[in-house]
This record gives structure tokens, sequence and C-alpha cells, in this order.
């Protein structure tokens, strides 16, 4: 009899053990998920003509920070190309492994050959010169330098394919669904896509990294001096520089990145800071080109005057 109890006392206390593991382990992963839902966008979402504004941009995404809602919504999950945008992700990856931003970085002739064949945006920077991996971000972020991507992108993982690796893991940790990156600048490729709503899930993340929304919200940057220049350069944000004020009717632009090819349109992911509440505005496929009215700042103002 004793015996039995002994054997039937053993099996309660693994059955208690067993029910504590899964307890325990169903906690843990409902907490991973809480922090990665936090950047999920929640409905309910309007459209652009229910807020009687008229948008050049095809596809468009208004999020408030606060509350974590979309306020506007024009296709904001179907597929598009991202330009420049990509480098949202690019700088953000790159903040986030490289542990010392005053360790320089050599940009060797073989970055700018291809580069300048495709035509791609630079910042500015030179062959073989040594720049601060500071310098690399705002080069990135502010004047949309390519070179300054794929320096940033070399250093990190040896090569801008590994590089990538690293773009589409974070993607996909932050549940951004319908993204894919085929590489670090946002020059065009097919299997290079994403959504306005996947972009405003990257951004609200991004902007909780001080580094990032320091680099994200500079109007200008001047960088130290480097052996290829001696007095440095001063880079400034595209889209600061398409704007004769940031003021809106009850607060202000105070951030924003801009990206443009052929396929994608003009794009302008931006934040803006109003009634003391923060939002973000996802925008692309406005039609023009670096040479006519920025219709993606056009609309960035009309959403944001609108609120």
């Amino acid at each position: 009899m004793i015996k039995k109890k002994s054997i039937y006392g053993l099996f309660l206390s693994i059955v208690i053990l067993v029910i504590f593991i899964l307890f325990v382990k169903e906690n843990f992963m409902n907490s991973r998920e809480d922090i990665l839902d936090s950047f999920q966008l929640e409905m309910p979402k309007k459209s652009a003509e229910s807020l009687d504004i008229d948008l050049h941009s095809s596809n468009a995404v208004l999020v408030n920070l606060n509350d974590n809602k979309i306020l506007l919504d024009k296709k904001s999950e179907e597929i598009i190309f991202p330009a420049s945008l990509t480098k949202i992700m690019t700088v953000l990856v790159a903040i986030e492994n490289i542990p010392e931003l005053n360790e320089k970085i050599l940009l060797p002739q073989s970055i700018f050959t291809d580069l300048y064949e495709a035509n791609a945006s630079m910042a500015g920077f030179l062959a073989n010169e040594e720049v601060s991996a500071e310098d690399l971000l705002y080069g990135s972020m502010l004047p949309s330098g390519a070179e300054a991507s794929i320096g940033l992108a070399n250093h990190v993982a040896g090569s801008e394919r590994k590089f990538v690796k690293l773009m589409n893991d974070k993607a996909q940790q932050l549940g951004m669904k319908d993204t894919h990156f085929k590489n670090a600048t946002g020059l065009h490729h097919p299997d290079h896509y994403t959504s306005v709503k996947d972009i405003s899930i990257l951004l609200q993340y991004a902007l909780t990294n001080n580094t990032f929304r320091d680099v994200y919200t500079a109007q200008r940057h001047t960088i130290s001096p480097t052996n290829l220049h001696s007095e440095g350069m001063t880079f400034t944000s595209r889209m600061f520089k398409n704007i004769s004020s940031s003021d809106l009717p009850h607060g202000e632009i105070i951030g924003g990145k801009t990206g443009y090819t052929e396929k994608a349109g003009l794009c302008l992911a931006s934040l803006a800071v109003i009634n003391e509440q923060e939002y973000i505005l996802v925008t692309v496929g406005a039609e023009g080109n670096s040479h006519t009215e920025q219709y993606n700042i056009t609309d960035a103002f009309s959403v944001y005057s609108g609120l």
C-alpha cells in the first residue's frame, strides 16, 4: 500500500512539473509576441477619400503612434517598390550591428563602379575614403547615398548579399509579411518589394532606437574631416531641402526619408508632431521625379494639415 502511494505521489509530482514547464513556456512566448505585436497596427482604418484628401500617391498609410492606429489607408497592403525607403532598414540594421560608431570604414573603388553605372544617388564620398560609421549612417539617410549604404553593408556582414539576409531576417521578426529585400540601396529589382504598411511598421520600430531617431530627424549633418575631405562635408536631408518650412497648422514635420525610381515613383516616409502626438505617414507612387514638383511632400502637407 505504501509502495502504491509512493508511485502515485511520484506520478503526481511529474504531472505538476510538466504543467509548470508548459505554463512558463507559454508565458515566455506570449511576452515575446507582445513585444513584436506592439509594432503591429490596429484597426479601424479610414480611406483617403473618407478624409476628403485627394492624394497624388497611389499608396499611403497614416499611423498615430500614440495609440498605434491607422487613420488613413490607401492600398496600404498592396505590393510596391520602396526605392530609397529601403535605406530605413539599412540604417537600422547597421546601427544594431555596429557597437562603435566612431569606427573608421574604408570605401573601396569597387563600390563606386557599379553604383555609377546604375546611376544611383550618391552622398559624395570618394573611392578609398576612410569614413566613420556614424557619418555613413547620415550619408545613407540624408542625401540617400548608395555608396554609404554599401559601405555599411560590407562592414557589417562582409558583403551586400549577406547584409541583405540580415535585413530580411529583421523584416520577418517585425512581421513585415509583404516585404522582401534584394539590396541595401533601393535600386530597382523585381524581387525587391514591400508595402507602405510594412514600411510604417519598420519605421515605428526604428524610431524607438535613439541613434536611429537622431539620424532620421536630422536636417543636416557635417562629417568629420577624412583622408580625402580635409574640411569634411555637410549633408542636407533631401526632404527638408525641398520644403521652405516644416511648420504645420498645429505642429511640424520633424523627420523624413524620400525615395524615387521610375517604377516606384516619388516616395516619402515622414514623421510629424501634431497637437503633441506623433504620426507616421508613408506614401509611394506619386508622379514626377527630382526635377518636378515633389508631390510626395505635397501629399504629406495635405494629410498632416487635415489632422
